[in-house]
């Protein structure tokens, strides 16, 4: 499976970017896709996450209200609506596929991971 995450840049606290990750290859094997996010000098944290065939979600607290995860199955296509940034949300943003039901929160027990795209929130 090859990931491609685009849509990061520079947004102003309280505004919106919407993040896109483009899925290719054995994409009908994927289980579940995810958003992970990892700022300077920390480790890389769970953000949100989408089963690929039912749409259920899961988010990790700190984005809870504020962002949402959806996916376009024709199209392979994940999504990550941020609105109400702040400048702790300032990160590199990657998009990751989990081949099989596991743990969500740790980022090495997802299979594959996109390249990460840059998001930006000034105060």
């Amino acid at each position: 499976v090859q990931l491609q995450a685009s849509g990061g840049g520079l947004v102003q606290a309280g505004g919106s970017l919407r993040l896109s990750c483009a899925a290719s290859g054995r994409t009908f094997s994927i289980y579940r896709m995810g958003w992970f996010r990892q700022a300077p000098g920390k480790e890389r944290e769970f953000v949100a996450a989408i089963r690929w065939n039912t749409g259920t979600t899961y988010y990790a607290d700190s984005v809870k209200g504020r962002f949402t995860v959806s996916r376009d199955n024709a199209k392979n296509m994940v999504y990550l609506q941020m609105n109400s940034l702040k400048p702790e949300d300032t990160a590199v943003y990657y998009c990751a596929a989990h081949m099989s039901p596991g743990t969500i929160l740790t980022a090495s027990a997802w299979d594959y991971w996109g390249q990460g795209t840059l998001v930006t929130v000034s105060s």
